[in-house]
């Protein structure tokens, strides 16, 4: 039994099959058995887990797992200090409040592959980019999020999820760990977490 780390790129399906002939994980991924941990939106890049161990996977994806996942959102205009704190505090979204546990401005990422296509942006429009971690994980929450503060999201992409992140892996190339040596990590992971809640 083993973990996949794959990081997906820009328009491919968090799924096996599409009846509509779009890219899916089939075209890059030929282990059989695996399924996703989660999701990642279609337009949306970077860390995607898998597993053919059912019981990891409900302990990374339930939404009581609350596991963290973060991700680098590049945005129109530049949020302010407050928009971030408003990011942070919680902002209210038409399916209930959504917070994030960290939100701060970044640099643009160095090292950042190309995205195909590029990303289309207003000459007369700053961008920027924002380094978001949630615990959550309701459908395109990231992208309403910072569209609620007046930033609409123009690229996103997952760096880590827990204590797994993208580190040097390629768009579209995915790393293996054993199921064991997963669930080491994500237990070191969560006592950490929960030693920091307490002090």
């Amino acid at each position: 039994m083993s973990l996949l780390l794959f990081n997906k790129p820009f328009r491919v399906l968090s799924q096996f099959t599409d009846d509509a002939g779009r890219e899916t994980l089939a075209d890059y991924i030929d282990i059989g058995e695996v399924y996703p941990a989660g999701r990642l939106d279609y337009e949306s890049e970077g860390l995607l887990l898998l597993t053919d161990d059912g019981r990891l996977q409900a302990n990374i994806a339930e939404p009581r797992a609350k596991t963290p996942k973060t991700y680098w959102v590049q945005v129109e205009g530049i949020p302010s200090p407050d928009a971030l704190a408003d990011l942070r505090e919680g902002i209210e979204l038409n399916d209930g409040p959504a917070r994030a546990l960290e939100a701060k401005s970044i640099a643009e990422p160095r090292k950042l592959w190309p995205r195909k296509p590029r990303v289309r942006v207003r000459k007369t429009v700053p961008d920027s980019w924002i380094q978001l971690t949630i615990d959550q994980g309701r459908n395109r929450q990231v992208r309403r999020m910072t569209a609620a503060l007046g930033h609409p999201c123009l690229r996103l992409i997952r760096t880590s999820i827990g204590p797994w992140t993208l580190g040097t892996l390629k768009p579209g190339k995915f790393s293996a760990l054993s199921t064991l040596h997963a669930r080491q990590m994500l237990e070191r992971d969560r006592a950490s977490r929960r030693a920091k809640q307490r002090t």
